[in-house]
């Protein structure tokens, strides 16, 4: 698969800050013992529509990824599903779902921070957003502020294995 190259210029500063604001979610998210990814939704003319974290063990709703929140924040707050002029920035690159989700919203961007060899859809295992096949494809800008991003989540993992942590598992 292709990985796209970050940006340059003006674009990649204004990443950079929306990158970070998208770590500040991600931190909210392991705070609350939630895996460690943020997202950032923004209009074209750069207005912030929503920011997000996961909440899946929070909730308990196996959707309630960062993207999955902001999308939804953002098309309630406009009163309109398409948010075809905006990014959406997130710490790790969108799950399936999540890649799924966005191509029906018709996000005509993604900025990523950290690639997800395991389950990425944006380029990694398999290219959801710009797959010609769909009726809408996004823009896809990776590896922004990825060190910190891939850190959060490595950092949150390995002190779950040294707490004993697992994720529940279903009583049977």
């Amino acid at each position: 698969m292709n990985s796209p190259q970050p940006a340059s210029g003006a674009a990649e500063t204004s990443e950079h800050a929306l990158m970070g604001l998208a770590l500040d979610e991600a931190r909210r998210a392991a705070a609350a013992g939630d895996v460690p990814v943020g997202a950032v939704l923004v209009s074209g003319s750069g207005e912030v529509l929503a920011v997000a974290h996961n909440r899946r063990e929070v909730d308990g709703d196996p959707t309630a990824h960062a993207e999955i929140l902001a999308l939804r924040a953002a098309g309630v707050g406009r009163a309109r599903w398409r948010l075809d002029d905006c990014t959406l920035v997130v710490t790790l690159e969108p799950c399936t779902m999540c890649a799924g989700a966005i191509v029906l919203a018709r996000v005509a961007r993604v900025v990523l921070g950290a690639w997800d060899e395991k389950a990425g859809a944006c380029g990694s295992t398999r290219d959801v957003v710009r797959d010609s096949r769909l009726n809408h494809r996004a823009e896809v800008t990776g590896g922004v502020r990825a060190e910190e991003c891939a850190a959060l989540l490595t950092e949150f993992f390995a002190a779950r294995r040294d707490r004993g942590d697992e994720a529940p598992r279903p009583s049977r």
